[in-house]
């Protein structure tokens, strides 16, 4: 047996584990990108809960669920609580430029995250993602993202959202309960070791 022969015989070659390195990254569910389906759920939620708004209600009106909560179709042509919503209509193409950058920023990084291991922070991710291709496919059709759930009460509002912002909000969540967790077993690493 050569010293270049692998278990049963079988000539290594120096490149074979950067090969599979790269085959693994360029597989259909590298790491943790078997979490789009998580995504595409929300995508599908979000995208069908807006059509049933958009053939239901008209622009304003309401159905009232309880004292404090109503189904109303709003539009929002900024972005969180309609920040920039008042711009001169720029603001449309800046976000849906900087969705698009984050998407692809999220598509690298679950695909770089082991497959086993990360589920906050794969799930985390795959929220963030879903909420925001479900907002961009709103920008894109409309030129505004479509918002319906109402919390009111008296005087005192919160600024309408929807499916795509509920994932994004539950995800940042995830992500930031994620690091926290993560830095707090680094410090319980740094006093044991």
């Amino acid at each position: 047996m050569s010293s270049g022969a692998g278990p049963e015989g079988t000539a290594r070659r120096p490149s074979d584990a950067p090969t599979a390195r790269r085959r693994r990254f360029g597989g259909v569910f590298a790491g943790a990108s078997h979490w789009l389906w998580l995504s595409a759920v929300i995508v599908v939620l979000d995208q069908l809960t807006k059509r049933w708004i958009l053939d239901t209600l008209q622009l304003f009106e309401r159905i009232e669920i309880a004292p404090f909560l109503d189904i109303t179709h709003l539009r929002n042509e900024g972005a969180a609580f309609s920040l920039l919503a008042s711009a001169s209509g720029w603001q449309r193409w800046f976000f849906i430029g900087v969705a698009a950058v984050v998407s692809v920023a999220i598509v690298i990084w679950l695909r770089r995250l082991p497959a086993r291991g990360q589920l906050m922070l794969a799930s985390g991710l795959a929220l963030v993602l879903g909420g925001a291709l479900g907002n961009v496919i709103d920008r894109i059709l409309y030129g505004s993202v479509v918002d319906f759930i109402y919390f009111n009460y008296e005087r005192w509002y919160f600024p309408a959202f929807n499916v795509a912002d509920m994932a994004i909000t539950l995800g940042a969540g995830l992500l930031i309960l994620d690091s926290l967790l993560e830095l707090r077993r680094e410090r319980a690493a740094g006093r044991g070791g």
